[in-house]
């Protein structure tokens, strides 16, 4: 089908390192899971086709670093999104904190397009048993912030796409968020830096 699409999107996965956020952007994108994946540097992203109400779109989800001291580097890839995923591991409360007390704040102060669509994705939902954040405390969380929310598992395959496909049926939805997006009128995405090798597994 080559390059042929009707609209580009940006997509943004945030949260705290070791949520799972390169787990879930492979798992969409490729279908394959790394059970040991090396902590993002920087920024990394990766091109998803998707058929969604008989337009052809096209999705650079971007995956960004969530250690503290890749903050500053980070801070122009919010720009020009229509779509942000707020990532927290269910065994870990102090990420599901984080949202509110650091990302969200983030997503405030950087992003430029009005009316983006929010989402918060609950992942690793199959260490059920190491769960510290209820269903429903993360239902609740989101629709208090009016996000769309989901739980997850990118090892188990658990509702991935599902996230995705949500998140571009609302920015569909969404008149504003076409306009600027149609091709022809696609936004430039410039090139990004190639991620570069990090140090400390991450379990997805």
């Amino acid at each position: 089908m080559g390059d042929t699409h009707d609209f580009t999107f940006k997509i943004l996965l945030v949260g705290d390192s070791g949520v799972g956020k390169s787990c879930i952007l492979t798992r969409f994108t490729s279908g394959s899971f790394e059970e040991n994946t090396t902590s993002t540097i920087g920024v990394d992203f990766k091109v998803k086709y998707l058929e969604a109400e008989g337009k052809r779109c096209k999705l650079t989800v971007w995956d960004t670093a969530g250690q503290e001291r890749f903050r500053t580097l980070t801070s122009s890839y919010y720009r020009g999104a229509q779509g942000i995923i707020f990532v927290y591991d269910v065994t870990r409360r102090e990420t599901f904190e984080a949202l509110e007390g650091a990302w969200m704040r983030e997503w405030d102060m950087y992003s430029t397009v009005e009316g983006a669509i929010q989402m918060v994705v609950a992942n690793k939902t199959d260490l059920e048993s190491a769960r510290q954040v209820a269903t429903q405390e993360g239902h609740d969380f989101a629709r208090r912030h009016g996000c769309l929310f989901v739980e997850t598992s990118a090892k188990g395959n658990v509702a991935v796409g599902q996230a995705f496909e949500e998140l571009l049926a609302k920015i569909l939805d969404t008149p504003s968020l076409l306009e600027a997006t149609a091709v022809g009128g696609a936004i430039r995405l410039g090139a990004a830096p190639a991620a570069a090798p990090g140090s400390g597994a991450c379990s997805c």
